[in-house]
């Protein structure tokens, strides 16, 4: 089973890391609009939707990769002091109330509105318009990777209630610990 939700861990990650590299593009896009409009005097009327539409892929695709890292903000004023068996059936109770039918819905209703912009070839409303169904398929695409990095936490909230102990996840970069990095410097000097 650990197998399995590392897969899926490493699944979650590896889109929420393509998703990531539309900062990239966000940060071109912008760049070259900005150079465009003020050096050149030439503004381009799609590059807000685009700008938009990159923005949106980002956020919608980061949910998993987040999910996957437990890094969504909970507010654990008395969680953290629970017991990992306690901590994963409060989990598990929200990820079936809530989680559960909130994504689902999220990526059925999402299906739904992708196909009826497909069906329509949907435009964004714009001198230059840009195709707007591609970033709308975007929606259930998040919605099917969410849910399943959500049955993947589910899975790790009844190990845990089954084992007293959080099973563990992949690893992947870490926040840098400036005293850690200042401990380092330290000893390297010496």
């Amino acid at each position: 089973m650990q197998k399995i939700l590392l897969a899926v861990d490493a699944f979650s990650t590896f889109i929420g890391k393509v998703a990531a590299w539309a900062v990239v593009l966000l940060t071109m896009l912008i760049s070259w609009e900005v150079f465009s409009r003020y050096a050149l005097n030439k503004p381009h009327a799609w590059v807000l939707d685009a700008q938009i539409m990159l923005y949106g892929t980002m956020f919608m695709l980061a949910g998993a990769y987040t999910l996957s890292k437990n890094g969504h903000v909970r507010g654990d004023v008395l969680y953290g002091f629970f017991s990992p068996r306690a901590q994963a059936a409060v989990d598990l109770c929200l990820y079936i109330l809530f989680f559960l039918p909130g994504v689902l819905a999220l990526t059925w209703a999402g299906w739904t509105y992708a196909h009826e912009s497909l069906d329509i070839r949907e435009q964004t409303f714009s001198a230059h318009p840009l195709p707007l169904y591609p970033f709308k398929f975007m929606i259930p695409l998040a919605g099917g990777v969410l849910l399943l990095q959500g049955l993947a936490e589910i899975a790790r909230c009844m190990l845990c209630l089954r084992d007293g102990q959080w099973p563990r996840r992949g690893a992947d970069v870490e926040e840098v610990d400036v005293e850690k990095l200042k401990e380092m410097v330290q000893e390297g000097k010496a």
